[in-house]
């Protein structure tokens, strides 16, 4: 493997942005200084490499000319772990994103964000439009995330060990543990924290900007993710063929969609 290769598909040593909370937030730089940004923010449990580098995002984004900016969101990566609830609300990790962008002086980029990512992506595209251009929004749902999971067996099982009975928190807690150097409290504290106020993306107010949808033949959220499409009115879709919620990152149609949709406004 060359040099060139290995460096995209291995992680730098992340370079820490502080937020107005004082807490660190892990970021990586991939590709040319005076190429057009694309800002990745990954997904609940998982992480910049998770997501991101180990499924050839940042391979194919600065291939075709991109310069990739990548985040380990508040609670996940290297970044930061709070066990704290309120640190973790849409607000607190929009300002997060806002922070990292005003860090390195960008002061618009493209966006693109799978699954929990996405949705910051959402409300950081309506809340502050001026520093997105487009985004490519993947797994993105229109119901409060995670509000099936049962906190207290899932902050009982991180805490001791106590079996989890509920299938749903069962599967999420197989999630959380499937990425090495996961904190199960700090997800746990993020689940909790992503019902505070208004955590569901909103289809009466959708972001305006171009936005590019992409879910899973096989996720569950497949239609709800195309209301939120019809919603957006510059918004366009693209169904990922015999893709579910957790493999769906590493479809090459999406990244290929996601490269294109980049490029015609690059």
């Amino acid at each position: 493997m060359s040099a060139a290769i290995r460096a995209l598909t291995q992680m730098p040593s992340p370079q820490y942005v502080m937020s107005a909370e004082g807490r660190r937030i892990a970021t990586y730089l991939w590709g040319d200084e005076d190429a057009p940004v694309v800002l990745c923010v990954h997904g609940f449990a998982s992480s910049c490499r998770d997501n991101w580098v180990d499924t050839g995002w940042v391979r194919d984004l600065t291939r075709a000319g991109f310069r990739v900016l990548g985040v380990d969101q508040l609670g996940h990566g290297a970044s930061d772990k709070p066990h704290v609830a309120a640190a973790y609300g849409m607000d607190a990790l929009v300002d997060d994103l806002i922070t990292v962008l005003d860090t390195y002086l960008l002061d618009t980029v493209l966006y693109a964000g799978y699954s929990l990512g996405a949705r910051v992506g959402w409300q950081l595209a309506v809340q502050a439009p001026e520093h997105v251009q487009r985004a490519v929004l993947g797994g993105i749902p229109d119901g409060r995330p995670l509000a099936r999971l049962q906190i207290e067996q899932a902050r009982a099982y991180a805490q001791h060990g106590t079996p989890v009975e509920d299938q749903v928190t069962r599967n999420y807690v197989t999630l959380a543990e499937r990425v090495a150097g996961n904190d199960l409290g700090a997800l746990v504290a993020l689940a909790e924290g992503m019902r505070l106020g208004d955590a569901d993306p909103d289809p009466a107010h959708p972001p305006t900007q171009s936005i590019l949808f992409a879910t899973g033949s096989e996720d569950a959220i497949l239609e709800r993710s195309k209301v939120l499409a019809h919603a957006t009115p510059n918004g366009t879709f693209v169904e990922l063929p015999h893709r579910h919620h957790f493999n769906a990152p590493g479809s090459r149609v999406f990244r290929q969609a996601a490269v294109e949709f980049f490029t015609e406004r690059s």
